[in-house]
């Protein structure tokens, strides 16, 4: 449906003159539109499929934020987060207001919606682009309002998105490249020229979130979660790339709340978004039918290599590249609280599950953590890459990410890992560390990783309390609560000095893994305190 300028006042936002604005139109017509505007085909069950062009994942390199009075002394300033001033961003809003202008006749595509399923701290959001396909984006991927919402919605949030924008003028004005995303805080605007990829608009209301919800006391968190048949329960997966995070969440007796982006309010937990975002290189659809299944009309699909005569997908191609993804609302996943007509939304989590795959085989398969355990591993985000899986990579590498989701905060990490133990601590929340990694020996050994339906023993023994019923140990180098026993798992495993054969080996290897952790804390410039007090003794 075409609007006025009434209905969607774009006009204050100083695009004028829009004679086709098109405002939350059907999955049907954005789909039509992305045919007939040759920005992508249909493919497999009818879903959309489309390229994103040079960019098919974020660019980190190229996301600043204005230095503006409102914001100025909270944003944790870095490499995550880059200065930038407004004089640039007015340059660089004009060039998008005269792309916007020049192109008036052309269809523009306004969402507005919330990220936040909770309406007492739900961000009202518009989104604006040229693009079918990237209106097609947002619809999935935000919770999308009903007709009596739409009436008189105000915009608290606004992203313009002119993806075909690129400033020629990037070193003149000392930035990246011709790429922009930049966000200010002060106007309520975000602006991204020159690239396409949708993940931009996802993680960049995350980020916005990330900056307003501790304020409220509300901590917003890069995680998972899901509850039990009678939706209690709740338990939230924390974890990087690798981990297991959307396996070990997918379970078939435990409805989900969401995949990727939560708040944990004074009254519970709640999803932002109204979709997922989902992997799809080497997609098994008998190991992962969830996502498989959700493939279908209403879904998105992205940079996948496909036969030009079938469509049939290539899940294994990852030429274009590895970062090939669906989006889709949350009622594809049918054992979603969604889809049982339930909003998005929980009590306070008993649990909290931080995910690693450790590949130096000093991690236990799982582990309490105390509430200054929690803060530390909150804030180190830890992983490892296992060697061969990147060009280069030829022995385990460490990685951390802050809060296991470092690209999208704005505020300092210890904000958040504040905020964390003051909810665990008011709402009795106990946190375990589970390892999906190696136990007894490094990944370089030859041997596989933790067996995953062990992994799952483990996480129910979490999720039904009965791992509290065994006695503890303490880990001898990160001081870990080590459960002695848990049914059907050999006790030898649980413990690593048990489990590798080679004592002196393991000692050697845990001491370097220490000092890893003890090096990325310098990072944060905290200081010897209560979070300190979390991490591995080596040496302190």
């Amino acid at each position: 449906m075409i609007l006025n300028k009434k209905e969607v006042n774009l006009e204050e936002l100083g695009i004028i003159g829009q004679n086709n604005i098109h405002r939350n139109l059907s999955v049907d017509h954005l789909i039509d539109d992305i045919i007939e505007n040759k920005e992508g085909v249909i493919g497999l069950k009818g879903a959309a499929m489309v390229d994103t062009g040079i960019y098919t994942g974020r660019s980190p390199k190229d996301k600043y934020i204005v230095e503006e009075k409102s914001s100025v002394d909270d944003i944790w300033w870095g490499d995550v987060n880059k200065k930038i001033s407004s004089e640039i961003f007015d340059i660089l809003y004009n060039k998008i207001l005269d792309y916007y202008n020049k192109n008036n006749k052309s269809k523009t595509y306004v969402f507005d919606g919330f990220a936040g399923a909770d309406k007492n701290y739900a961000l009202n959001i518009r989104i604006i682009a040229k693009k079918a396909w990237q209106s097609h984006f947002v619809h999935n991927m935000f919770i999308r309002p009903n007709k009596d919402e739409l009436e008189g919605f105000i915009p608290e949030f606004t992203i313009i998105n002119a993806s075909e924008v690129h400033n020629k003028d990037f070193k003149k004005l000392g930035m990246n490249s011709e790429t922009f995303i930049i966000f200010n805080l002060q106007k309520k605007i975000a602006i991204i020229g020159g690239t396409e990829y949708g993940g931009e608009m996802k993680k960049g209301i995350f980020s916005v979130l990330h900056y307003l919800l501790p304020q409220k006391n509300v901590l917003s968190m890069h995680c998972s979660a899901n509850v039990d048949l009678k939706y209690q329960n709740p338990v939230i997966f924390f974890g990087l790339s690798g981990t297991g995070k959307t396996t070990l969440s997918t379970d078939p007796n435990r409805p989900l709340i969401g995949d990727d982006e939560h708040g944990w309010s004074d009254d519970g937990i709640f999803n932002f978004e109204g979709g997922c975002y989902a992997k799809l290189i080497n997609l098994n659809p008998e190991e992962e039918p969830d996502i498989y299944n959700a493939i279908r009309k209403g879904a998105l699909v992205e940079n996948v290599v496909y036969d030009s005569t079938t469509k049939k997908i290539d899940f294994s191609d990852g030429s274009k590249t590895q970062n090939t993804r669906v989006s889709y609302p949350l009622n594809h996943i049918e054992n979603s609280v969604y889809s049982k007509g339930q909003p998005s939304i929980a009590g306070h989590p008993e649990k909290i599950i931080f995910l690693t795959c450790d590949a130096y085989g000093i991690i236990p398969p799982v582990s309490r953590l105390n509430p200054n355990q929690a803060m530390y591993h909150f804030i180190s985000g830890y992983t490892a890459k296992v060697a061969g899986t990147e060009l280069g990579v030829t022995e385990p590498v460490a990685t951390f990410s802050p809060c296991f989701g470092g690209p999208f905060l704005t505020l300092h990490p210890l904000r958040y890992a504040e905020l964390l133990k003051v909810k665990m601590q008011q709402f009795n929340t106990k946190i375990y560390m589970v390892n999906t990694g190696w136990v007894g020996n490094t990944a370089q050994s030859g041997e596989k990783r933790f067996s995953l339906p062990k992994t799952r023993l483990i996480i129910n023994s979490i999720l039904d309390g009965s791992i509290e019923k065994s006695d503890f140990h303490k880990d001898p180098y990160f001081k870990f609560d080590i459960p002695k026993t848990i049914p059907e798992i050999e006790s030898s495993l649980l413990n690593p000095i048990e489990a590798w054969a080679d004592k002196q080996t393991y000692g050697e290897i845990a001491t370097k893994l220490v000092h890893k952790f003890q090096e990325n804390y310098k990072k944060y410039d905290l200081g010897d305190n209560e979070v300190l007090a979390g991490g591995p003794l080596l040496n302190r």
